[in-house]
């Protein structure tokens, strides 16, 4: 299950209920460009406790349409990459620290 930006800018605005919900928002926003521009640039973005963002290029290839089955020549291009924290890991796998 992923989440969308609207639920997470109602539970930061749950969370902080002194901030206005327009600038929350645009916080939000500025900080989601602010990461876009980095991979674009292609930079490493960490967010410590959480986990890092980075580019990866990917081959170019030859797959299948799973609905056709016919071949399709896939371009090489850039893919992101996450990787979560060890405090992360921790959290998800409930491990005392």
């Amino acid at each position: 299950m992923g989440i969308v930006k609207s639920k997470l800018l109602k539970q930061v605005s749950k969370s902080f209920p002194n901030f206005l919900k327009k600038d929350i928002e645009k916080i939000a926003s500025i900080i989601l460009l602010e990461i876009k521009k980095a991979l674009k640039r292609g930079e490493r973005v960490e967010i410590r406790g959480w986990g890092s963002f980075s580019t990866r290029n990917q081959k170019s290839s030859i797959r299948r349409n799973p609905k056709t089955g016919d071949k399709i020549a896939v371009p090489k291009k850039k893919v992101i990459y996450w990787k979560m924290s060890r405090e992360m890991f921790k959290k998800i796998n409930n491990e005392k620290e």
